[in-house]
């Protein structure tokens, strides 16, 4: 029963979700085959299979972290800061997919890496859930002891906890986002949940716009963020499974 109720809840999402992006895609497909032939029909000395390569190195080389800018090419993405918010998106499983090794090397490197940082991540991930889940029977606990009350003090030192959360891990960040990508409110939450659920699409990834200057600290503390975050959405998502069962 449990496994026809969970491909029915499946195929329910991907009627929905074919019947609101398959038009987008349709049109999608439409625009850039009508700007293809227009650019061939315009520049009449551009070969078809030439513009077609170009536009696979253009590609392979969005994969690799680098964008034209005019007459040069932006690099950064494998800077410090860009290596360890990949590290960060490695271990936590959230592989975006925007960016990845492209040599050899890096590539063994990176499945040694996550062998041994995936489990070291979810035991990081364990070890802060418990300490906020100590926290909040603590707060409980002294507001019984002061108040004298029993099941209100739990349910609201449980309900200031979640609210907290919301402001801290998803209704706030999305205003940070917005002021350092020019991402709309939406897309700022959107990424968040994307982001701390382990979902990871990669259609969102900050810091990776070349017309933007972003702050040194700014990919760190994202890194902090996406780490706490976590730990917090996996109590939420605990609670929803016990609630399931």
């Amino acid at each position: 029963v449990l496994l026809v109720v969970y491909l029915g809840y499946v195929g329910l999402g991907a009627g929905v979700l074919q019947a609101l992006e398959r038009p987008a895609e349709v049109r999608a497909a439409q625009r850039l085959l009508q700007q293809h032939w227009e650019l061939l029909a315009n520049h009449t000395c551009l070969q078809g299979p030439a513009l077609h390569r170009l536009i696979q190195g253009i590609i392979e080389a969005y994969k690799s972290g680098i964008t034209l800018q005019g007459n040069t090419t932006s690099l950064g993405k494998w800077n410090f800061s860009g290596s360890f918010f990949f590290s960060i998106s490695a271990i936590t499983t959230i592989g975006y997919g925007n960016l990845s090794p492209s040599t050899v090397a890096g590539r063994i490197f990176c499945i040694l890496f996550a062998l041994f940082g995936i489990p070291l991540n979810l035991v990081l991930l364990n070890e802060i859930g418990q300490l906020m889940l100590l926290g909040v029977q603590h707060c409980a606990r002294r507001l019984e002891e002061v108040f004298h009350w029993q099941k209100k003090a739990s349910l609201l030192i449980k309900t200031c906890a979640l609210v907290t959360g919301l402001l801290l891990f998803l209704l706030l960040p999305p205003l940070l986002f917005s002021d350092k990508e020019g991402w709309s409110y939406e897309e700022g939450f959107y990424y968040s949940f994307i982001t701390l659920s382990t979902i990871g699409f990669g259609d969102y990834v900050i810091g990776m716009n070349p017309d933007r200057t972003y702050p040194d600290w700014y990919k760190n503390v994202i890194s902090l963020w996406i780490l706490f975050g976590m730990a917090w959405l996996a109590l939420v998502i605990k609670l929803c499974i016990n609630l399931l069962e």
